[in-house]
């Protein structure tokens, strides 16, 4: 479960980072400790190893798939009987449900509908979820919200390979791992916005000792569960702007980190949610544009 104010949804297409004036969008516009969050020179290299690491190919190109549904689209037949699960491919909150259907491989049973969160239909809010957020899914005549329920609610309520950690300890880790998962968005952007150079770099050396607890395997609890599903979006969004907007590698020290972020790229259900690095990286750059100029 989520903590604090509801953040695990998308109401826009962004991260929603909150900014200060990054015009210039360059290194020099960040006030950050260059001793504390270690600076990359070119590519992307593990400090423990110093070996170079390949970035990964998107598994599906964005021209397969089907168009974001608009103000002008036509509404979708709503409690029909069908089981849909809204989304925008850009909201990484939406992410996490869109990654846990693959995985449980329920493509065929439910319906992925992106829609458009800068022109999204009138309809989805008057006839779909009123709050007028994604991700949401319409099941059995209802329709949930909130990413971190959608989750476990996919996880519980459908067939296919289990996201929930076996035994009560690594049930009790999950708990305080998706709890945290607010604490730690907030900490990073708090280093982006330029209020505490030094936040980053503790929140990931959070994450790196939390993938260091169970050794069966290089996911959080050993096992691929719920909580690599709840941090995959925005570790790979944060790793990308970190990089390309403060110089900053947030692998480098942490070969714990660096293990699973390679690891994760293995899982075609999470691969196949993926967008353009570049894509993301520029449309947090115009968001933070947009805000200065509020």
């Amino acid at each position: 479960m989520s903590v604090g104010v509801n953040v695990s949804v998308c109401s826009y297409s962004s991260l929603a980072l909150s900014t200060k004036d990054f015009s210039s969008i360059s290194s020099s516009s960040l006030s950050l400790d260059r001793n504390i969050l270690r600076p990359v020179s070119g590519r992307l290299r593990c400090k423990s190893s110093g070996k170079r690491r390949i970035e990964p190919i998107l598994a599906v190109k964005e021209s397969s798939r089907v168009p974001e549904l608009d103000s002008s689209s036509e509404p979708v037949q709503v409690f029909d009987g069908s089981t849909r699960l809204y989304i925008s491919y850009s909201c990484p909150f939406a992410q996490r449900a869109w990654i846990a259907r693959n995985y449980k491989g329920l493509q065929n049973k439910i319906e992925l509908v992106p829609i458009d969160l800068k022109n999204r239909p009138a309809w989805y809010k008057e006839k779909v979820y009123a709050a007028n957020k994604v991700p949401a899914l319409e099941h059995n005549n209802r329709v949930i919200g909130e990413s971190l329920d959608l989750i476990k609610y996919i996880d519980t309520n459908f067939e296919g390979p289990s996201l929930t950690p076996d035994g009560l300890e690594k049930q009790a880790a999950a708990d305080e791992l998706l709890s945290y998962t607010d604490s730690f968005s907030k900490a990073v952007r708090s280093t982006l916005n330029g209020t505490d150079s030094n936040a980053a770099d503790a929140t990931f050396d959070y994450i790196e000792q939390a993938l260091s607890k169970f050794n069966e395997g290089p996911f959080f609890l050993g096992q691929f569960t719920l909580v690599d599903v709840a941090y995959a979006p925005f570790i790979e969004r944060f790793q990308l702007i970190l990089r390309d907007v403060t110089n900053v590698d947030i692998t480098s020290g942490r070969p714990n980190l660096t293990l699973w972020i390679q690891e994760m790229y293995k899982i075609e259900a999470f691969t196949e949610t993926r967008q353009d690095p570049k894509e993301l990286v520029e449309r947090y750059k115009k968001r933070v544009q947009a805000e200065a100029r509020l």
